[in-house]
């Protein structure tokens, strides 16, 4: 006789304490493996894929698309041993058998792996996870009939290889056919970059199509009213606001800044760019710059324990950066930033930020961070008050390099310059400190031969 077992949402980790439902990928009476991808959420952190431990028939599922679970809710119940059907009487010979080989034998036959978006196939599968094709992948049916222009078109059957949640998602809104486009990815796997090509050859050929289709929904959408528009603070906007909330009631924060002539730092980075091997990027060096220069001052890679009214100073400096996504401001974190090359800091800010943009960090990804860079330049500005990653202690802020007049070597001159803004706990230390990592990075940043004195 079939077993009925509750999955429960599952603790995220990183003290994330609930989930929005964003898409479910399988129906009720559907049979599902071990650790099969059920149900697609997104988290303050990350949008992921959630395992079901279990093996069987989907029985219930709890929760519509785009409502928020608390942990610990009921997610979906799973019949193994006997596979009813839906109503709960036997199923068909064939999801019998299905569900047989999916090994439901008992209640203890799960991988008891319930963390987001892993399962126990390992890191690789997880990377390179392709939709199942049949029902199991389906979305459940919409509740309300969509315009016609966000039905997807059917497609033959065959899977698709997509892994970013993101990517399905932009395709699915603006109804476009993901088994039409060709992926640009190793193993034709299908990215961003090969959907959005694909939309803007669509729109350019059909402009009435162009023109009825409706633009993706926002991640909280809006309402009006008489006293105006009412955006809610949730997802990854809602947990930035409650993190630099924190920040700025807890955290007793100063700011200073100094211009520097980055004009030798521009000019070693062509250096090594020309000597061939990999490109480095103007971020890795400045995060050299910093986890040198918190070797130097490491009062400030550390955190306040207010319980114990003790400051905690850090090991190991784990880097985070700010980058902006669609979904919002994340900033994923560097792991031991400061035993890495500029090489290595180079591939983990372009895997990183390439994960953010496909929506595909982890939780892990996205936290741990010690100290922050904060690259503002890229949005054209010159300078800015950073406001303090709680719970660390500081944050540094780099603007744009860009040609300005200069004295160098007691003559006016253009030169490459930047503006570089530190913010700090001041419970940590005091400005001497702050002021002291401050100019060293901009010693470094005006002369990198400086760096050469600590290697």
């Amino acid at each position: 006789m079939a077993q009925v077992l509750e999955f429960k949402l599952p603790d995220l980790g990183e003290g994330l304490t609930e989930a929005e439902i964003v898409r479910w990928l399988v129906n009720v009476g559907d049979v599902v493996a071990i650790d099969q991808p059920v149900v697609e959420v997104e988290t303050a952190k990350a949008m992921v894929e959630v395992p079901c431990p279990y093996g069987g028939v989907v029985t219930a599922r709890f929760g519509d698309e785009g409502t928020e679970l608390p942990v610990g809710a009921p997610l979906l119940t799973v019949a193994v041993g006997g596979a009813p059907g839906a109503d709960g009487t036997a199923a068909p010979a064939e999801q019998a058998e299905a569900a047989s080989a999916a090994e439901p034998a008992d209640a203890s036959e799960h991988s008891g792996n319930v963390l987001v978006g892993y399962g126990t196939a390992g890191p690789a599968a997880r990377r390179r996870r392709v939709r199942r094709d049949g029902p199991a992948a389906a979305p459940a049916p919409a509740t309300t009939a969509a315009p016609a222009a966000l039905v997807e078109p059917e497609a033959p059957a065959g899977p698709v290889p997509v892994i970013s949640p993101l990517v399905r998602k932009i395709a699915r809104d603006k109804g476009l056919d993901l088994r039409q486009v060709r992926g640009s990815g190793p193993e034709g796997l299908i990215l961003r970059a090969d959907v959005e090509t694909a939309l803007a050859g669509r729109d350019r050929s059909t402009t009435a199509y162009a023109t009825a289709a409706a633009p993706a929904p926002a991640a909280a959408p809006a309402r009006t009213s008489a006293a105006g528009e009412r955006v809610p603070l949730r997802g990854v906007r809602g947990a930035v606001a409650d993190k630099l909330s924190r920040s700025r009631t807890e955290i007793p924060d100063a700011t200073c800044w100094v211009d520097a002539d980055a004009t030798e730092l521009m000019a070693a980075r062509a250096a090594m760019n020309a000597a061939g091997g990999p490109k480095i990027s103007v971020l890795a060096l400045l995060a050299r710059i910093c986890t040198h220069a918190l070797a130097r001052f490491p009062e400030l890679n550390s955190t306040v324990d207010t319980a114990a009214r003790e400051i905690v100073r850090l090991p190991e400096v784990h880097l985070g950066f700010a980058a902006q996504t669609d979904r919002g401001l994340v900033v994923p974190v560097v792991r031991d930033a400061g035993g890495r090359t500029a090489e290595s800091l180079t591939a983990e800010f372009a895997r990183l930020t390439e994960a953010a943009r496909q929506g595909t960090l982890t939780p892990a990804d996205l936290t741990g961070g010690t100290f922050t860079l904060n690259n503002y330049g890229v949005f054209g500005v010159d300078g800015s008050t950073p406001i303090i990653n709680h719970p660390e202690a500081a944050m540094l802020g780099v603007g744009r390099i860009v040609p300005k007049p200069w004295v160098h070597q007691g003559e006016l001159a253009v030169r490459q310059v930047v503006q570089l803004s530190f913010t700090f706990d001041h419970r940590v230390c005091d400005g001497g400190t702050a002021g002291g990592f401050l100019r060293y990075v901009a010693d470094c940043v005006e002369n990198p031969a400086v760096l050469l004195r600590t290697l």
